[in-house]
């Protein structure tokens, strides 16, 4: 593997440091001339302290949101070029009209939360405990027949009495029982109707969200567009196209990512530039070439 810093690629690109091994390159531009997965450096770009193995490792600044979609370029990615186009936007600072109102309505859902409830089990508590009122009701009535009887036929009355006694703590009890599981129904189903309509102004929340995140994107793509496509036109290999919209992913992600303020090393594993060094002139950010 071999490495360089590039004289050319501006004073404001920042070095990095590139290890393969125990071979360490650093530079503003560096290219891996060994046998290693072009998605194993991205993770040491992004995720500094998830490699696997330790056999790759990247220090350098990290990365920002942009850096998602054109920090590593290769043939057959995908791209959502509207999307990357607007935070490349976002990272050189760019503002819109909606911004307010977009930071009003996350902090808005983020203050709305909606918890889990659980009114079938309280609900069965209820159904449940009606139904042993119920027996025990029955059973009050049935031991005062027998009662009835004993006093009339000259029965045992006080053993009757004391089972008529127990019957009637057991149903007091089982009806206090009661009344508080309905009472923590009536609670939860309250609770049930406040999430509900919670999850309503979420739902409008999250509507509302989408639109004003539309509007803003529309409106940072409209402030780069014309840039993009001296971009696209300007790219190393591109083919001509009537729309720079249309441009192949790579051509798309080449441009965005030299629109973008990039401090953490695109990785390139694609052949449009003679060099690292060229790559990162042209970019005006750190290359890791493979």
């Amino acid at each position: 593997m071999t490495g360089t810093g590039v004289d050319g690629a501006g004073a404001n690109v920042p070095t990095i440091s590139v290890r393969i091994g125990d071979a360490v390159r650093c530079g503003r531009a560096v290219t891996v001339a060994v046998d290693v997965d072009p998605a194993a450096l991205v993770e040491a770009v992004r995720s500094p302290d998830a490699a696997a193995d330790g056999r790759v490792a990247v220090d350098a600044p990290a990365p920002g949101p942009v850096h998602e979609h054109v920090g590593h370029v290769r043939p057959g990615m995908g791209l959502r070029t509207r999307t990357a186009l607007a935070r490349a936007a976002r990272s050189r600072g760019l503002e819109t009209p909606h911004d307010d109102a977009l930071a009003s309505v996350r902090d808005r859902l983020a203050a709305t939360s909606v918890e889990e409830g659980d009114i079938t089990s309280r609900r069965r508590a209820v159904a449940e405990a009606a139904t042993e009122t119920e027996r025990l009701r029955e059973r009050v009535a049935t031991v005062r027949g027998k009662l009835q009887a004993a006093r009339e036929h000259g029965g045992d009355a006080a053993a009757v009495s004391e089972e008529l006694a127990s019957a009637v703590r057991q149903l007091s009890e089982t009806e206090t029982d009661s009344l508080a599981a309905r009472q923590r129904f009536e609670r939860v189903r309250e609770h049930a109707r406040e999430r509900r309509d919670r999850r309503e102004r979420v739902r409008k929340l999250e509507d509302k969200l989408a639109n004003l995140e539309r509007d803003a994107r529309a409106h940072l793509v409209e402030q780069l567009a014309d840039r993009y496509a001296d971009a696209v036109a300007d790219a190393p290999g591109a083919e001509q196209v009537a729309d720079p919209f249309d441009a192949d992913p790579v051509t798309a992600a080449l441009a965005i990512g030299r629109l973008a303020s990039l401090s953490a090393p695109v990785v390139l594993a694609c052949d449009r530039f003679a060099s690292a060094a060229a790559a990162s002139r042209w970019l005006g950010a750190p290359v890791v070439r493979v």
